[in-house]
């Protein structure tokens, strides 16, 4: 064989494996632990909050959207705290836009996102805070409920927040009680 006709078979070689490793690299990339930051996947693997209420630990909540910049801004520092804490503190996360949590919402007049609530061990609300928190300020509480002593930043002022507007509950006038009264406002 002459070297002009082993050229090209060495030059799609190359480019097959170029190819390939191209294609390894994006495919460990869709799997990269930076993606586990996002809100979606943090919230698949948060405490549930029916368990967070039964297992006597404290609990961090976390009211959140997955449009919220401040939200997706703190994902990463709430993942690494959650890594560190985990075996001690719960953490709960709430998406306002399902309205499964409508009652929490409403319950803790959540009015800005993220908004976090401190519980103690018996689901006590010891703090809360509204809007974008630094990451120390989120690990000096979470130390404080571990201790079982008065949360250093327990009512924090307002970080930077994403405008949330709970949805309000209009009166049910189907109730089959009401054999069709109308109900007056």
């Amino acid at each position: 064989m002459t070297n002009s006709a082993t050229a090209p078979k060495i030059r799609n070689a190359i480019i097959a494996l170029v190819a390939i490793g191209l294609s390894t690299l994006i495919a460990l990339g869709v799997r990269s632990p930076a993606r586990a930051n996002t809100l979606d996947a943090m919230a698949k693997t948060a405490t549930p909050y029916e368990i967070a209420f039964s297992n006597e630990k404290p609990t961090l909540v976390e009211f959140y959207a997955n449009w919220c910049s401040a939200c997706k801004s703190m994902a990463p520092e709430l993942q690494a705290l959650k890594a560190e804490y985990t075996d001690r503190v719960n953490f709960v996360m709430l998406n306002v836009d399902n309205d499964k949590w409508l009652p929490e919402v409403t319950h803790y007049k959540v009015d800005g996102i993220p908004h976090f609530l401190y519980l103690n061990a018996a689901s006590e609300v010891q703090g809360s805070a509204i809007g974008e928190q630094p990451q120390i300020i989120v690990s000096e509480n979470l130390q404080a409920l571990i201790a079982q002593t008065e949360l250093p930043h327990a009512q924090t002022v307002p970080g930077q927040t994403s405008d949330y507007n709970p949805p309000t509950v209009a009166p049910n006038n189907d109730d089959p009680r009401s054999h069709g009264a109308q109900v007056k406002t």
